[in-house]
């Protein structure tokens, strides 16, 4: 369920309160919910991740990002996050792209090689064309 894309980060679609207790026998630190509540009937809010999270010992951050795309406070809030990991990291939203895109987005800005980026996306299963044009230091 979690895609290693390097020993920095992993990806998931959205979890749930249980798998949150996965995340930590697997070692992460942190849990970065990149989706927004109510996106879908059903899924479980964000509050209640984080709750269990939080009981389970790890950090959680919550940067939202909707459909309509990225912004800079976003990638910004990724590279803060990613910055003070004590530890891997495992970002989730609905499928897994749109944390992958910001992970990549955070690493592009802090000037991480975009083609290393895209490999690394590729070897978890995303392709980041969508927005590898948009790599590199801001």
């Amino acid at each position: 369920m979690f895609r290693k894309i390097d020993d920095s980060i992993s990806v998931a679609p959205q979890i749930s309160v249980k798998e949150v207790a996965a995340a930590k026998a697997q070692g992460f630190t942190m849990i970065i919910n990149n989706r927004p509540d109510e996106e879908e009937y059903g899924q479980p809010r964000g509050n209640e991740i984080e709750a269990a999270a939080k009981a389970a010992g790890l950090d959680y951050v919550a940067i939202p990002i909707t459909h309509a795309g990225f912004s800079a406070n976003q990638v910004d809030a990724m590279r803060a996050a990613l910055g003070k990991a004590a530890g891997p990291v495992l970002a989730y939203c609905r499928s897994g792209t749109r944390s992958t895109f910001v992970w990549a987005l955070a690493k592009g800005a802090d000037g991480d090689d975009a083609d290393t980026l895209a490999s690394k996306a590729a070897g978890a299963g995303y392709d980041i064309s969508p927005v590898k044009g948009l790599l590199g230091p801001r």
